[in-house]
């Protein structure tokens, strides 16, 4: 079973009727449910007005792969708990960072560089995802490509280190092309950057985009053990010299 949090500031439904009539419960919850809809992922979620942000020590402890989108308060969070994660993200713990969580403090730290800097419009264009990478696990169960009839517009020049796996490229009618689905491999983590999901917009109900997410969950998990606790020093487990009492 694959753990996942799904993290979301849950400012803009609470501000916004037009956000709310679109998301009712959260995008969170938009994305949590379906994802429990899956039966090898368990979702729960967390907010930013939670005490610590909702990501206590023991819910990242329990989480394989979080989930993150923020926007409008990325300096509201708290540097101890991007630390945290940061720490959990470099143990093996997945994160899948969408749309404007790319100015996140916590994508930032784990870039390097100014990832907050790109061309961007909110004229509500289409925009047309090409796979560039059929055979990588996140493409999975797509076409080519698909469109959304309605997303903010994101372009290039996008301030991020090269990634691993290119596995999007988003054009829009205005012209514009962005690197709009993004691998990494951070410490033993592995970290998934996609850019629909403005909050106008109804992309986290589109049946791509949710396979999209949904995929990325399942390349993020790492089954194997997070090596969180493993000693400095140790000792041999038997006397393997050769020639001993010759």
């Amino acid at each position: 079973m694959i753990h996942v949090t799904v993290w979301n500031e849950f400012r803009h439904e609470k501000s916004s009727a037009k956000v709310a009539a679109i998301y009712p419960n959260g995008m969170h919850e938009t994305i949590a449910a379906f994802l429990r809809a899956q039966p090898d992922i368990e979702a729960r979620t967390a907010t930013l007005d939670e005490p610590e942000h909702g990501l206590t020590q023991e819910v990242l402890d329990g989480t394989d792969v979080l989930i993150w989108w923020g926007h409008m308060a990325h300096g509201e969070v708290s540097d101890e708990i991007v630390e945290r994660v940061y720490n959990r993200v470099m143990q093996g713990m997945g994160l899948v960072v969408l749309h404007s969580g790319h100015a996140s403090k916590i994508f930032r730290k784990l870039m390097g560089t100014n990832t907050h800097k790109l061309r961007w419009r909110e004229d509500g264009e289409m925009a047309r995802l090409w796979v560039m990478d059929l055979a990588h696990p996140i493409a999975q169960g797509l076409e080519d490509h698909f469109d959304l009839p309605i997303e903010e517009t994101y372009g290039e020049h996008f301030d991020i280190p090269k990634p691993d796996d290119l596995v999007f490229v988003s054009w829009v009618p205005g012209g514009e092309v962005f690197r709009s689905g993004c691998c990494w491999h951070r410490g033993l983590g592995r970290v998934f950057y996609f850019q629909p999901g403005h909050e106008t917009c109804p992309s986290y109900h589109d049946k791509n985009v949710q396979l999209v997410i949904t995929n990325a969950v399942r390349w993020a998990f790492r089954p194997r053990p997070i090596y969180q606790y493993v000693t400095d020093h140790t000792t041999a487990l038997k006397d393997i010299s050769l020639g001993k009492g010759e």
